[in-house]
């Protein structure tokens, strides 16, 4: 148990330093966007540290912790791409800011840090999986890998629709309603959930043998997740922005558009 220990508070050490390197950076950009950049690669990195120091199955090491850094880095990418084009704070991050007003750096170093703390809390579990899982490759290992390329094909798909529908000038100032977002208002959200269920799906083979308690310590990932993107910096915040910006045409997009699970619209079942 020491010997976890040890490993796990350094690491919490390494996260974080960069994350307050990141801030310091935040602070001269004034853009507080950068965390979730920061979050998004920690959380890879996390990945790659437990499968080097864990002393489990070598080729699930290797396989949790490349199914991590192919998510970690699209995400990364996404958000990034997204910071580098509007070349603004994100309206969540401006909202604090202004609220702070005059300790807005200190409590966006506080900020920081409690995403620094949340890669090690959800990166946990891959410890788990990494040490505990009996023999590789098993059943459960290669229907959550098919379950995690689906997702992250998902997210990726609905990201793409959305970015070729916001590059149609005669699109302004409208509703996407292409593809997956017409059947989920946040098909992405939706996705990026379902990712996350990959890693208790793969811990199934855990039933059975000595270790069986263990899995119940791999859901409270896919929980916050949820909680995160159903309550607080996901959906509400999206919406609020987007109603802001379309107005009418988004009402009626919520009125006919399921919220998360996709779901066939309301126009298409009268």
């Amino acid at each position: 148990m020491l010997f976890y220990l040890q490993w796990i508070l350094s690491g919490w050490l390494a996260v974080a330093l960069a994350f307050t390197m990141l801030w310091a950076v935040s602070v001269k950009a004034r853009n507080a966007g950068y965390v979730d950049v920061g979050w998004a690669i920690g959380l890879g990195a996390w990945a790659i540290y437990a499968a080097v120091w864990t002393t489990g199955d070598i080729g699930r090491r290797v396989l949790i912790a490349l199914l991590m850094s192919v998510w970690a880095l699209r995400l990364a990418k996404h958000i990034a791409s997204r910071l580098w084009a509007e070349r603004e704070e994100d309206p969540r991050y401006s909202y604090l800011r202004n609220y702070w007003a005059s300790r807005a750096d200190q409590n966006f170093f506080i900020f920081f840090q409690a995403q620094a703390l949340a890669v090690v809390l959800l990166g946990l579990p891959l410890i788990i999986l990494m040490e505990k899982l009996p023999g590789f490759p098993g059943w459960w290992d290669a229907l959550a890998v098919i379950w995690i390329i689906a997702c992250l094909y998902g997210e990726h798909l609905a990201d793409l629709q959305l970015k070729h529908w916001r590059g149609d000038p005669c699109n302004r100032g409208k509703t996407c309603r292409v593809g997956l977002w017409s059947w989920s208002r946040h098909p992405n959200y939706f996705f990026e959930w379902c990712y996350w269920l990959g890693y208790p799906l793969m811990g199934l083979s855990l039933w059975g043998t000595e270790h069986g308690a263990w899995w119940w310590l791999l859901l409270p990932g896919p929980f916050i997740m949820l909680w995160l993107l159903l309550k607080v910096t996901g959906i509400p915040y999206t919406e609020k922005r987007a109603l802001k910006s379309r107005g009418d045409d988004y009402r009626k997009y919520q009125q006919e558009v399921s919220k998360f699970l996709p779901l066939p619209p309301k126009s298409a079942l009268r």
